[in-house]
């Protein structure tokens, strides 16, 4: 909804305001919203005032995570500038994998060569999917003076950093020793963010319309709607995990060119039609897929000493149970795919 209402405000419409200015007023929205809702949870002896006080001091690991996508927004814009948007969209579908190669490392999630399969097989039919962007010569066009080099490092650097701060908003929701509720870190990572947007509103000094210039109702409409979506990612993240987020904004990307064909006319060949299936099976290849994954050596070491009293020698038939995938090892254990 929020991608097909975009494309009809600013390229339909034509209307000017700052992009940068709804991703603020977003931010706005999503931090009223979860102090109310933090109003409701607040700890006897504490009132809202104290609360969001604490909550402030203590915000240092989400005002990374903002800092990091206030990278990934300048590594874009460095990308843009020196390679097409083709080359940019393709080098973007590798995201689904540096998800899971991070979570593989900070999370140690083990996955079974069936859902590396259907990861590798979602990456490439999005890249068919998106095929009419990328092989649009018309949106290869590179800015004068524009380097390659320096454009796919950008991108490449943006990609990973977007696994990253999945599994790192992932490993601090769902371990961190503070265990600080959902509306309380995104009221965190929305504080963290607002200085950001400001500075990058600045820098483009209101752009055409001048400082919060050209605002319609729908692009209210629009704050409000990316402010929901930022809150919704975060409870799909803590509910379940960040490689289930990727793939739901894979198939949303699906969904969304299809409303685009319907309501604006926008493409769907055969081709994006047959890739949009593949997507759609390789989501299901991986959700659905029951094979058993082998328990990591550290975790093995961890358990037997569990099974072992002091003095004794672990037996070796100890019962080993396997790791499934949205398991997490090590201190602040979790199992399954939510947490408390």
């Amino acid at each position: 909804m929020f991608t097909i209402l975009r494309r009809y405000s600013q390229g339909v419409l034509k209307e000017i305001y700052s992009k940068h200015e709804v991703l603020l007023v977003g931010e706005i929205i999503k931090i009223v919203f979860s102090a109310w809702m933090i109003t409701g949870n607040i700890p006897e002896g504490e009132n809202i005032c104290s609360r969001l006080g604490y909550l402030i001091r203590k915000s240092q690991k989400m005002f990374i995570l903002a800092a990091i996508y206030g990278a990934m927004n300048i590594l874009s814009y460095v990308s843009l500038r020196n390679i097409g948007a083709g080359m940019f969209t393709i080098f973007a579908q590798s995201k689904i994998l540096t998800t899971a190669v991070f979570s593989s490392i900070i999370l140690r999630r083990q996955y079974s060569w069936a859902r590396w399969r259907a990861m590798v097989s979602l990456m490439l039919g999005v890249l068919l999917f998106t095929a009419p962007v990328w092989a649009d010569l018309s949106t290869n066009h590179v800015q004068e003076g524009g380097n390659a080099m320096i454009g796919t490092a950008a991108v490449l650097i943006e990609v990973t950093l977007s696994g990253f701060a999945s599994i790192y908003f992932e490993k601090v929701i769902k371990t961190d020793p503070e265990q600080l509720g959902i509306w309380e870190r995104n009221f965190q990572l929305a504080l963290g963010s607002f200085p950001i947007y400001i500075m990058f509103i600045i820098s483009n000094s209101g752009e055409s319309a001048g400082y919060f210039g050209g605002w319609t109702p729908l692009a209210w409409v629009l704050a409000t709607l990316g402010a929901a979506g930022g809150l919704l990612v975060a409870l799909s993240i803590k509910y379940g995990d960040s490689i289930l987020k990727t793939l739901a904004t894979t198939g949303a990307i699906i969904l969304s060119s299809i409303l685009d064909h319907a309501f604006m006319g926008g493409p769907l060949t055969p081709v994006m039609v047959i890739a949009g299936s593949q997507v759609v099976i390789a989501i299901c290849n991986y959700t659905f897929d029951s094979t058993p994954t082998d328990t990591p050596a550290v975790v093995q070491s961890q358990q037997l000493k569990r099974h072992s009293g002091p003095g004794n020698r672990p037996d070796d038939d100890a019962e080993m149970q396997p790791l499934t995938h949205g398991t997490l090892t090590g201190r602040g254990s979790l199992t399954g795919s939510s947490s408390s």
